[in-house]
């Protein structure tokens, strides 16, 4: 079984977070997303910006890991942004409702 490449990078400002994904996102690299963005929530972060300017290939099941995310940042009043979404991946996130929760 062949990997799917992902490099994920971290840079906090305060209580600021932003999150640049490169690569794939897929239901093999969604734990890797989804374990950088609830640490953030364990580190106390109140904003998180995730850019996906490099993200190469997305997957709908993949990109889950985002509409999920809410339910968690509502309990601890974090803020969750995605930022540069391709069209393909801005049309999946409207297809499950969470665009106007995710996409500003």
């Amino acid at each position: 079984m062949t990997l799917s490449p992902l490099n994920i990078y971290r840079h906090d400002r305060g209580r600021r977070a932003l999150v640049t994904l490169a690569g794939v996102i897929d239901p093999a690299t969604a734990p890797q997303v989804r374990a950088v963005l609830e640490r953030c929530l364990h580190d106390g972060i109140s904003i998180i910006y995730v850019d996906l300017t490099t993200v190469d290939r997305r997957d709908s099941s993949g990109l889950r890991v985002f509409p999920d995310t809410p339910r968690h940042t509502a309990e601890t009043h974090t803020s969750l942004r995605l930022h540069y979404p391709s069209p393909r991946t801005a049309r999946l996130l409207a297809d499950t409702g969470s665009a106007r929760l995710l996409l500003r």
